[in-house]
């Protein structure tokens, strides 16, 4: 997929923000914040537009936002200097091989990156966050479950099952804990997307299936 046509949205069968955008952080990851589940510096792992990383920055973290996109990262900067926000700070590089931040950060955060890798790109992905970890660092992953989306779709993120993310990130991280969770997307609703199974939230984003990954790295 071409991220950045995407994001300066141009992607064909979305129209302006991509769906995945929604505008603050996802729910499920706001809940984390909210009960004290982030802590010290924070790495956003592919940040986006970065919404993440902004709310968290509200609330006085450190954040280091790492993105591929040149759209979204100056997105991104704009944003935070629109706010005053200078505790965010976005990197353009690629996740999988980025360097310069090593035993760094206390909390990383992946809202919804870990779908949109290649799978051959994961190992790669898991070892350049492992290594910007501080000892005893916890490691949040949010991504979409295997049957997120239809079958005969033929082009889709990769999602997982739940052995196959732990056998994924359970080869560098100690994890404490995969559960069933939501990401809420603006979908459109056309025949592709009609998935009434899923359900929508209280403002109309399609709540589909995926799993919250919780781990830690070894102190």
């Amino acid at each position: 997929m071409d991220w950045d046509s995407a994001y300066r949205g141009e992607s064909p069968g979305f129209e302006g923000a991509p769906p995945w955008n929604i505008g603050e952080p996802q729910p499920e990851l706001a809940a984390l914040i909210d009960t004290g589940g982030v802590r010290g510096e924070v790495l956003d792992a592919g940040c986006g537009y970065a919404e993440l990383s902004l709310a968290l920055a509200a609330q006085g973290f450190t954040v280091v936002g790492i993105e591929l996109t040149p759209t979204a990262v100056a997105a991104a900067r704009r944003a935070a200097e629109e706010r005053g926000l200078s505790t965010a700070t976005f990197v353009q590089d690629d996740i999988t091989s980025f360097t310069g931040f090593d035993n760094r950060f206390d909390t990383i955060i992946d809202s919804t990156l870990f779908h949109s890798l290649p799978v051959e790109a994961r190992d790669a992905y898991q070892q350049a966050v492992f290594r910007a970890a501080a000892p005893g660092a916890t490691y949040y992953v949010l991504v979409f479950a295997e049957d997120a989306f239809p079958a005969e779709m033929e082009t889709k993120p990769n999602g997982v099952d739940e052995d196959e993310l732990r056998a994924a990130v359970g080869r560098y991280w100690s994890i404490d804990e995969i559960r069933p969770a939501f990401i809420h997307a603006n979908m459109p609703d056309t025949p592709e997307f009609s998935m009434p199974e899923h359900g929508r939230d209280d403002r109309g984003r399609m709540k589909m299936p995926a799993f919250l990954l919780t781990a830690h790295k070894p102190a």
